[in-house]
């Protein structure tokens, strides 16, 4: 399996096993989709995925709607995404994706969290070299369907990698980040059944740590994910 996958596979969050946290993230995603398409999902390819995968999620469909009226009403907070980039105890590269409307409190937030174990705040784009960001589509697969004729199918639109997760039944397909609308288009266009489109950042490297460093490290990245701010976190943790 490829270098995505087995990726994905070792690091899916804790964050998306706590419903309340699972409905946290899609708010803030909807929001920030409405804000930056508009709240016609037929018009808004990138909102047209969320309310899918809030469905999938079993998210209220109140949640949702609420979400969009957050992003319209006159007096709505302007929640914005920022990336903050920095290094762990034991030189462990860390990425975390916030959507914020207090950037003042969450960059302090997330300072503390780095200096409490050992770890620094670096400056933005100062781990770019350390990751590749993409995009990853995650579909219901059709019957009779051979995997090596939809991957040649997709290359020409920006699909690199795809895998089969015979335990949950769906595919993954890993593209270039700005492939996103291309192969979203696609798979609407053919009729699949998205079950989410997001991104994530792949480290090119991995860094070795012990049992006993990887528990400090284990409490750091709850930190993290414990707030509410917080979207993603990708680290390079072998």
């Amino acid at each position: 399996m490829g270098r995505a996958f087995e990726y994905r596979k070792a690091t899916k969050l804790k964050r998306w096993g706590n419903m309340a946290r699972v409905f946290t993230k899609l708010g803030k995603q909807i929001t920030i989709a409405v804000k930056e398409g508009g709240s016609d999902p037929e018009n808004n390819p990138r909102l047209r995925v969320l309310i899918q995968q809030s469905k999938k999620e079993n998210m209220p469909k109140e949640n949702v709607e609420r979400a969009i009226k957050k992003a319209t009403a006159k007096d709505a907070a302007d929640i914005k995404e920022i990336v903050y980039e920095g290094y762990g105890p034991f030189g462990v590269a860390i990425v975390v994706e916030t959507a914020t409307d207090n950037n003042m409190r969450t960059v302090a937030n997330i300072r503390s969290y780095f200096n409490k174990f050992g770890g620094t705040l670096g400056t933005s784009g100062s781990l770019q070299f350390l990751f590749d960001h993409k995009c990853v589509f995650k579909i219901t697969p059709k019957e009779g369907l051979e995997l090596e004729e939809l991957e040649l199918e997709l290359i020409d639109y920006g699909v690199e990698e795809i895998e089969y997760d015979e335990e949950e039944n769906v595919i993954f397909l890993y593209g270039e980040f700005q492939s996103y609308s291309a192969i979203q288009k696609y798979l609407e266009d053919s009729g699949y059944e998205i079950h989410s489109a997001e991104f994530e950042r792949i480290p090119n490297d991995y860094k070795e740590i012990t049992e006993e460093q990887r528990v400090t490290l284990d409490k750091l990245l709850d930190k993290f994910d414990e707030d509410e701010d917080v979207q993603n976190v990708f680290h390079n943790i072998k």
